[in-house]
């Protein structure tokens, strides 16, 4: 039988069942968060008392209890709305905004902190199928929607959220999509799980042949000597052991103030290469999004095409080959004038565990993580005869492109079962799709 359907009157909704209703949440749910003098620091956490949720501590739609900070009781007993049992549904509203949890395990006084929000379904509406309501389009439209044209930092404002609408079946039906999307949902996590840990182990894998070539070269059990530095340890008979800033010149980039004063989309201005123009696990950078005009270029940095850039930021620190002259902003380093090492060897020497430990090491105790031209450039590296550089550089393109191609394909294959999660998600949740049983027995 097919099933009637009406229009919704809310567009990202489109047609739901006729026998579906559009429903603001203020009206089939109380909404309740810490505000005003409830406003908790984190000078009161403690190690005992009270647990309290913060948006850090939901993991895959549940709470790590492990991770969650106590407070003292006295704040728990102050604000009675948000004393959390098992069953609540609870949204993030700062932050990772959006993020929803269903609480289970709760097993002492809990309490939440001011960017989460407790959500308290009224009789005949379940908050199991509002939790996947909360992970649809349907929201997530809404919230864009709701946001537009505001380049602020965003939040989820308890007035705005009041105001969202959804489609609302009967409550035997909302049971039995909640039930179902459970089970859909965890098989296709465990497919995107499977996936995401292949691609670690791609990435390892990848890391750990760059790094036994640049450290071991290309033979088989080489005959190995202590180079009596520390962090580099033994190299093959041969080689030699440097300073980065004793075998090149190494620059930061420059960024003119205010930036949006000197860039320009006339092809005729100069490049402005941005760490944005780069293409994950692709070695040169080709082109550029942006343009900067003259007058930004002498307060700036200018480099040339075939200089060997680094990300400074140490959550990034990936390196480039230039393929293109432009200005660099203060986000890179640029190596050039090359002596004794060519930068195609450079390129992966930086890449490898021996450069990224004493980057990592470099960084400890500073206040921001960030690769200076002191830290990166007081950084030994080994260095074979050229020839066998070329050697090294050619097995590793070959053998990188080859995990590369692998590693896109599940790339692609994890954006696509994403893509069929949340169309599954909002298929069922708009009655788009109906639940076989729930059909069968209205049949």
């Amino acid at each position: 039988m097919t099933t009637e359907m009406k229009d919704s009157g809310v567009k990202w909704i489109g047609s739901v069942p006729a026998d579906w209703e559009i429903n603001k949440i203020k009206y089939i749910a109380t909404l309740k968060g810490r505000i005003g003098w409830q406003g908790l620091t984190s000078d009161e956490y403690t190690d005992e008392g009270a647990y309290l949720i913060t948006g850090t501590d939901f993991e895959n739609g549940g709470i790590n209890w492990d991770s969650c900070v106590h407070v003292p009781m006295r704040r728990w007993e102050e604000a009675r709305d948000i004393q959390i049992e098992d069953g609540d549904l609870l949204i993030t509203k700062d932050g990772t905004i959006g993020k929803v949890a269903i609480v289970s395990g709760c097993t002492a006084p809990t309490s939440l902190n001011s960017g989460v929000l407790r959500i308290s379904t009224i009789d005949g509406y379940d908050r199991r199928f509002l939790y996947w309501v909360l992970q649809s389009d349907v929201f997530w439209t809404w919230f864009a929607d709701k946001n537009a044209g505001n380049s602020t930092i965003q939040h989820l404002y308890q007035g705005d959220f009041a105001e969202f609408k959804y489609a609302i079946p009967p409550i035997s039906e909302q049971r039995a999509i909640a039930i179902f999307l459970d089970a859909e949902c965890a098989k296709i996590d465990n497919i995107i799980g499977d996936l995401e840990r292949q691609i670690t182990i791609l990435k390892n894998y990848r890391n750990a042949i760059i790094t036994e070539a640049v450290t071991r070269g290309l033979k088989k059990d080489p005959v190995l000597f202590d180079t009596g530095v520390e962090s580099v340890g033994t190299l093959p008979l041969g080689w030699t052991v440097n300073k980065i800033k004793y075998v090149c010149t190494l620059v930061r980039g420059g960024s003119p103030r205010p930036i949006e004063d000197f860039l320009s989309e006339d092809e005729n201005d100069v490049n402005w290469i941005k760490i944005g123009d780069t293409k994950k696990g692709y070695k040169y950078i080709d082109s550029t999004s942006q343009k900067i005009i003259r007058a930004g270029v002498s307060r700036s940095r200018f480099v040339k095409k075939g200089t060997l850039l680094l990300t400074n930021s140490m959550s990034f620190g990936q390196p480039y080959i230039l393929n293109i002259n432009g200005c660099i902003h203060d986000g890179w380093l640029a190596f050039s004038e090359f002596n004794n090492i060519s930068k195609e060897f450079l390129f992966y020497v930086l890449m490898s565990e021996l450069c990224l430990k004493q980057f990592n090491k470099a960084a400890i105790g500073a206040v921001v993580d960030n690769l200076s031209i002191e830290k990166v450039g007081s950084t030994y590296i080994p260095i074979p005869a050229l020839e066998e550089q070329a050697d090294i550089v050619n097995y590793l393109d070959k053998e990188c492109t080859k995990i590369d191609e692998i590693a896109d394909s599940k790339e692609r294959q994890l954006i696509q079962m994403r893509a069929h999660k949340y169309a599954t998600i909002y298929e069922y949740v708009t009655g788009k799709k109906r639940v076989k049983e729930v059909m069968s027995h209205a049949n």
